[in-house]
């Protein structure tokens, strides 16, 4: 493909500012999501928890909150794949505030800013785990 004056190759730095809008918008999607408050997420916090198609795409449905490798699972899979109005339904603020110093590691940077960012409960409990 020839590249006219109009339709020009990229260049490094039209690339690094392509990335970076990319990042943006990627952390926006998560943004868009959150709560407004954490008294809002009023989930379980103990039974058994399956998850709609529409989270649990690929990988395990059904979570026992008794077992910690699966209540990690499923917060991770939510905070990750839940729409907004999942949030409260799936998440509880407790759970999600005790879990925070370790699930913290396992969601992606984009989805550990914008929590942190959001809501200093967990920047606070970070430092205070450390």
């Amino acid at each position: 493909m020839a590249f006219s004056p109009q339709h020009r190759a990229p260049t490094p730095s039209d690339l690094s500012g392509a990335v970076a809008e990319d990042l943006a918008l990627y952390r926006e999607k998560f943004r868009r999501r959150l709560p407004e408050s954490l008294d809002e997420l009023r989930g379980p916090t103990h039974g058994v928890v399956e998850l709609p198609l529409h989270m649990a795409w690929s990988g395990m449905t059904s979570y026992d909150l008794s077992k910690p490798r699966q209540r990690m699972g499923l917060y991770r899979t939510v905070l990750h794949e839940g729409l907004h109005g999942d949030l409260p339904r799936y998440l509880n603020q407790d759970l999600l505030l005790q879990l925070w110093p370790v699930l913290r590691t396992l969601v992606g940077r984009s989805v550990r800013a914008v929590w942190e960012d959001a809501f200093p409960q967990f920047a606070s409990r970070t430092r205070a785990a450390a």
